[in-house]
């Protein structure tokens, strides 16, 4: 996987980005744009590299070194650089590829690259078509702007622990770093928007990616919630503010998840429940009833679906044309054939030998097929590579 399988051209080929990424979000963004084809140089320090680099599991073949497969999936399809930031020769040196890079991600806490030398305003002077991406907890600037930043902060700053648990419980974070990929997914979007308003125009832009306002930013239903009503959204477990049924139910062996919509899947819900006459019953007539009184109306199914297994209501619901799902732990629905069909999984070749699995870039486009063409690197294995790949003679400026 040192080369690309194909000659295909793939949507983001040409484009060149330098990745200052540690642990999630930044190395998130980068491996978003290198699945695309962009050619993503990782810049690490050389004592160690990104600290996700020792995160477990940690595998090996054999007696041979260690490899951490979390850092492996975000991190396929990139080269690495090992740059001393304290050395200002080497930062030099690195000025010297940001002259021909057409991207680049960082996210250091605030004012770390300016202090640096590496800041926009200074690799715009030299490159003013770069686009910069700084991603960070809370922004650039306002009273948090300086404030230390983790997924799990940013949950609880966002509101989104606000919603997330059964009522009454204590916070719950969500089980997945939403803080960190969907800042990863905005700033992805954005350069590439950025990307494309540059080649047009010969202007990069220097852009402001937090975590916060990406949570805010998908909290959309939640937010306009509050301005409708002047009310904060509250927890309802699995549950749902504006439809019912719409929720986990248990069965005699393990919960389940209908999702009844509209009127139409209601009624077929009460008629696999047994329970046909709730139909007429003023407290359900409508999406809006039923969403107001759902508690009750929980509590009238529940003794229903407790008689028979998850896998009998799956059926059932599924015949009658209900949404409704199993809850999967990740053995379950990466062994799915859904996920097979989908072809989300793909076979990994770590360093040191090691041969696993990585999840595949999502999103299907008939112009452009996923592909492995470069597995994760060593820390700094293509530091004389890439310098001399995008070495720009002295005296010459980007783009001549």
């Amino acid at each position: 996987m040192t080369k690309r399988a194909s000659q295909k051209v793939s949507p983001l080929s040409g484009v060149r980005v330098l990745e200052f990424g540690q642990i999630a979000a930044g190395p998130f963004t980068g491996s978003l744009l290198a699945d695309l084809g962009a050619d993503v140089v990782k810049v690490e320090r050389p004592d160690g590299g990104d600290g996700m680099r020792s995160w477990p599991p940690l595998s090996k073949a054999g007696d041979g070194p260690v490899y951490s497969e979390n850092f492996a999936s975000l991190n396929r399809n990139k080269r690495s650089i090992a740059v001393d930031l304290k050395d200002a020769g080497s930062v030099e040196r690195l000025r010297g590829l940001a002259r021909n890079a057409d991207v680049l991600v960082e996210n250091f806490r605030p004012g770390v690259l300016d202090r640096l030398g590496l800041g926009y305003e200074r690799l715009k002077s030299i490159n003013p078509a770069i686009v910069y991406c700084s991603i960070s907890g809370y922004g650039q600037t306002g009273p948090y702007a300086k404030k230390g930043a983790f997924d799990v902060t940013v949950q609880g700053m966002s509101g989104l622990m606000s919603v997330t648990g059964q009522k009454g419980d204590a916070p719950i974070k969500c089980g997945v770093p939403v803080g960190d990929f969907c800042a990863g997914l905005y700033a992805a979007y954005t350069i590439t928007a950025a990307h494309m308003q540059a080649r047009q125009t010969g202007q990069g832009a220097y852009i402001d990616c937090s975590m916060l306002g990406a949570l805010i930013g998908v909290a959309a239903l939640q937010t306009s919630e509050y301005f409708g009503t002047g009310k904060a959204p509250e927890r309802l477990g699995s549950a749902h503010p504006r439809n019912a049924p719409y929720q986990a139910f248990a069965a005699s062996d393990e919960h389940f998840i209908i999702a009844a919509g509209n009127d139409r899947l209601w009624h077929e819900v009460a008629d696999a429940a047994g329970l046909p006459e709730l139909v007429e019953d003023a407290r359900f007539a409508t999406q809006a009833d039923r969403a107001r009184n759902q508690s009750q109306l929980a509590e009238l199914l529940a003794p229903k679906f407790e008689v028979k297994t998850a896998s009998y209501w799956l059926s059932e619901m599924d015949r009658r044309g209900v949404p409704c799902a199993p809850i999967n732990t990740y053995d379950q629905i990466l062994n799915d054939p859904q996920i097979e069909a989908m072809k989300l999984i793909r076979p990994l070749v770590l360093p040191n030998g090691v041969e696993t699995s990585t999840t595949a870039f999502p999103v299907a486009m008939s112009s452009h097929e996923f592909e492995l063409y470069r597995g994760p690197p060593k820390l700094g294995a293509h530091t004389d590579e890439v310098f001399e790949e995008w070495r720009v003679p002295i005296g010459k400026k980007p783009g001549e």
